[in-house]
């Protein structure tokens, strides 16, 4: 592992990652579910789902993390890796389309107020998560199949070059086939393609309605400015991990080129100094996310907060 002085203050990054997500989700689940009047609305259902989709990422990904920082090596290869390489596209499936549902939610709520209670009700939004899991564990079984078929199956080294079995670790451990790699980036491409679209078809109509009925009183519309932009940050941190992960997959190409083909095959040597420093970020976004969605998509709300207060004060009394 390259700058080893820094692993004991990156497992304890990796540690208070961890247990900030699994706090700040599962208190707000905890919160959810003790209030009679948010357990079955619509966006506290998908709010359910993503905090779910936030834990099972959290707790899949950050112990392996810790303990391969722990034992100065990179993550060794075996069936666990295969269970993270479905589960961790499964999670950054699953999030990205259920935040881009509470987007369409919160449209047809501003928008359509009238007809929201007709339109979107428990049965539907649930029909939509089950509809959301299945497409995001379809996605990682299918590249785990194409992973196991395409793949090469002898002189496999027993160590990745990796803290962490993601895909592109995962595929050039074993031989760097085609195939998953095409489909995965196909399938993630024409996924992010939609939300992004229905993330700014929903914001700009809600924006533009909120506009709209401040414009007879002839006042500015900071708060639906601020709403719009602030949830716009919150999109592009969601997507910053995709965003190292394009850099990231060149300086590991390239880092792996530059070794000896002895070093490659038993994977004693490992890419650039650059390339697991991106390698790293990459890892530390995908815990960041988990730790800000209950914040930005649970304790953010009013009504939530609320409620969270008046479960304390029922506590303390």
């Amino acid at each position: 592992i390259p700058h080893e002085p820094a692993v004991p203050a990156l497992i304890c990054v990796f540690a208070f990652l961890t247990l900030f997500s699994l706090l700040a989700n599962l208190f707000t689940l905890y919160t959810i579910e003790r209030s009679e009047d948010f357990s079955w609305l619509p966006r506290f259902i998908f709010c359910k789902s993503l905090i779910f989709s936030d834990l099972l990422q959290t707790v899949t990904f950050a112990p392996a993390i810790i303990h391969s920082l722990a034992q100065h090596q990179t993550m060794a290869f075996g069936i666990y890796c295969y269970f993270q390489y479905v589960v961790g596209g499964a999670t950054i499936f699953s999030s990205l389309t259920t935040i881009t549902c509470m987007a369409l939610e919160r449209y047809l709520f501003v928008c359509y107020a009238l007809q929201y209670t007709v339109t979107v009700t428990r049965e539907r939004v649930r029909k939509v998560i089950v509809l959301i899991w299945l497409y995001s564990v379809a996605i990682g079984v299918v590249s785990l199949s194409l992973v196991l078929s395409k793949g090469r199956q002898e002189n496999i080294p027993d160590v990745t070059v990796g803290l962490l079995c993601e895909p592109d670790i995962m595929e050039q451990h074993v031989g760097s086939p085609r195939a998953p790699a095409i489909f995965r980036k196909v399938a993630g491409s024409l996924t992010l393609l939609l939300c992004l679209l229905a993330h700014a078809f929903s914001y700009f109509r809600m924006y533009r309605n909120a506009s709209n009925a401040v414009v007879p009183f002839n006042e500015s519309n900071t708060a639906a400015r601020r709403t719009v932009l602030f949830y716009c940050g919150m999109l592009f941190l969601q997507l910053l991990p995709l965003l190292i992960k394009f850099m990231s997959d060149a300086l590991w190409l390239a880092g792996v080129i530059e070794l000896s083909p002895g070093s490659r095959e038993d994977c004693l040597a490992g890419p650039s100094a650059t390339a697991a420093g991106f390698h790293v970020s990459l890892l530390v976004m995908l815990l960041v996310k988990p730790c800000i969605n209950p914040l930005v998509y649970g304790l953010r709300s009013v009504e939530l907060r609320k409620a969270l207060l008046k479960l304390l004060r029922w506590r303390v009394g």
